[in-house]
């Protein structure tokens, strides 16, 4: 419905250009009665309108950079997938935003030091099940790729956990995109506590299970929970288990 919905302002964007610059034409035909002077008038116009659109987007894709978790909440299916391609390219990746449709199976595919990996977006208000994680793996192979992850604004079911698992299909949860967000923009606004408190058990059943484990023997020095063995653009780090409560982070030497 959102795609729809997008491709019918699209089209409508395109009728009017049509319009005013058809009107252009005989308007400037009628007052000067040369037709090269309408043309140039039309050309003129089309450059106009081509800069007023071309700094539109750029203020919008501006403002989808600075956008925090409560903004992707939300956004349709397809911003959620350009949000995700600007916020792995912050993240050192190289980005393809795959077609709305035909994508077979992967919505973005990224790559970094020589492994491609592709990616289900899935901005879901509930648990994403089975189906997100089965098209992620299954991709796989028609893109070439090593890896196969699946990012969503909420968490998992039970089933679709089990099944990552076995696949070795990694699940980025909220909480987990929230800390992303904050690495490439640490003004970024966050949702309040309570509402992201039921995802933090998952956070760290997804970092021992597909990312680095947790280093059991350091504390954190203000709330003491576990530190996790993290990494981001300045390299690795250790953070504390109850981000994005407590951010307190140990630098790693290199």
């Amino acid at each position: 419905m959102a795609r729809r919905r997008k491709k019918e302002e699209v089209d409508l964007i395109e009728s009017l250009l049509m319009m005013l610059l058809l009107a252009t034409f005989f308007l400037v035909l009628i007052a000067t009665k040369s037709i090269k002077i309408s043309l140039i008038s039309d050309g003129v116009v089309f450059v106009i309108i081509l800069g007023i659109l071309y700094y539109r987007r750029m203020l919008q894709e501006e403002k989808l950079m600075k956008s925090g978790i409560a903004d992707i909440d939300k956004m349709d299916g397809r911003e959620f997938e350009h949000y995700l391609g600007h916020l792995f390219k912050g993240h050192g990746y190289s980005v393809q935003v795959t077609q709305a449709a035909g994508d077979f199976g992967a919505d973005l595919v990224i790559s970094k030091d020589g492994k491609k990996i592709v990616v289900q977006a899935k901005r879901y208000s509930k648990n994403v099940g089975l189906k997100a994680v089965q098209e992620a793996h299954s991709s796989m192979s028609y893109y070439g790729a090593s890896e196969a992850w699946v990012v969503s604004n909420s968490d998992y079911t039970t089933a679709a956990y089990s099944l990552a698992k076995s696949n070795n299909v990694r699940l980025i949860t909220r909480n987990e995109l929230i800390e992303m967000i904050l690495i490439m923009n640490p003004t970024a606004p966050i949702e309040p506590a309570k509402e992201i408190s039921n995802i933090v058990p998952e956070l760290v059943i997804q970092k021992q299970t597909f990312a680095d484990p947790i280093i059991e023997d350091v504390n954190c020095g203000k709330c003491g929970a576990n530190m996790i063995r993290r990494s981001g653009p300045r390299g690795v780090f250790l953070g504390c288990g109850n981000f994005p409560k407590c951010r307190n982070t140990i630098t790693l030497s290199s």
